[in-house]
């Protein structure tokens, strides 16, 4: 079973995404802040990650950033996930490595789709 870790500093949105990742089939972790996020993925190593950019203390960008420059997760699939929606933001993300950009509000079947394409490596 894949582990999927959601970072959302948003307590509703991230007992959401929990629920629907795991109505999905996948072991979900949570993160509430930037700190938590990288401690998680030092200790569970996750396979995915669902990262919101506006988070307390380290920023999703600043976690991105981080990760991508460790070679133990240089290639860990990661989709920011947000409400930061203009064209700046988004290219910001994936300039620094992020997988996909989803703005909330979103379709849940589509972001589903998304994470299940990213861990198959099936992204065409």
């Amino acid at each position: 079973m894949a582990r999927v870790l959601v970072v959302d500093d948003e307590p509703n949105i991230l007992i959401s995404l929990e629920f629907l990742m795991q109505q999905a089939g996948f072991d979900v972790m949570t993160a509430e802040d930037g700190e938590q996020a990288l401690a998680h993925v030092q200790q569970t190593k996750p396979d995915l990650i669902l990262l919101d950019i506006s988070l307390p203390g380290i920023s999703g960008f600043d976690v991105l950033e981080r990760l991508r420059q460790d070679s133990n997760t240089a290639t860990l699939p990661i989709i920011m996930l947000t409400a930061h929606g203009r064209e700046v933001e988004r290219e910001k993300g994936m300039a620094l490595g992020a997988d996909d950009y989803i703005t909330k509000p979103f379709s849940t079947q589509a972001l589903v789709e998304k994470v299940n394409a990213l861990l198959t490596g099936n992204t065409s």
